[in-house]
């Protein structure tokens, strides 16, 4: 995690208007849909970038990794599993580094459902977590844009569409459901091809970043390819 930065001592964790914070960042994530379904890819890019630079998208970011996240209470190699109020905002201020940079993560295995084996899982740290979080606002609603029509997300429909779609396609006839396991899939992902499709990103330096960090397996770091 890079040298922390002062916070602003007068800006109070629960005094936080968060309606106001998603309704901004809302604002420029519509914003960078529309110019990726319109095919003005350059004026996405500037969207993003103003995204990655937003106070209010780095604080929804840092919200959804500390307090939203069910999974919030499992640390990384930093070992750190939740933040208090103050420490959250200071990472909200971190994530305005110039110099950001990926870690290691911390490789822990957790049993597969209805099987005797195990998976392994990687563990990013929480500064990692925030950055993925906020890099997610970004790029989500980019690629939401080429999705299939079927595809239910930010911003094409809701649940309650999903299921009645879900509902329309099986009520005339069978379907059926396929349920695979493609063994080592994230540790065999061709990553030219992953960065092929990115293309020229905001993100595609933190995304190779990650890509390339490794993992701390057993404290030994192995890198990954």
């Amino acid at each position: 995690m890079p040298s922390q930065i002062s916070i602003n001592p007068t800006l109070k964790w629960k005094d936080i208007n968060w309606k106001k914070v998603e309704k901004s960042v809302f604002r420029l994530q519509k914003l960078i849909y529309r110019a990726s379904m319109s095919g003005e890819i350059r004026k996405m890019r500037r969207y993003q970038k103003l995204l990655l630079k937003s106070y209010y998208a780095r604080l929804l970011a840092v919200r959804r990794v500390t307090q939203d996240n069910q999974g919030k209470k499992t640390a990384g190699i930093d070992g750190i599993k939740n933040l208090p109020p103050t420490q959250r905002l200071n990472l909200v201020n971190l994530l305005a580094s110039r110099h950001l940079k990926a870690s290691p993560t911390r490789r822990i295995y957790i049993p597969k459902p209805g099987k005797d084996e195990k998976r392994p899982l990687g563990i990013p740290t929480m500064y990692d977590r925030a950055l993925q979080a906020l890099v997610k606002l970004g790029m989500e609603p980019e690629w939401e844009a080429h999705f299939e029509p079927n595809s239910y997300g930010l911003f094409r429909g809701s649940t309650h569409d999903a299921i009645a779609a879900i509902y329309s396609s099986i009520h005339r006839k069978p379907k059926y459901v396929l349920d695979a396991d493609i063994s080592k899939c994230f540790d065999r992902i061709n990553h030219d091809a992953l960065l092929g499709k990115i293309g020229q990103s905001p993100y595609r330096r933190l995304i190779k970043q990650w890509l390339k960090s490794g993992v701390l397996d057993n404290n030994h770091r192995s890198r990954r390819w």
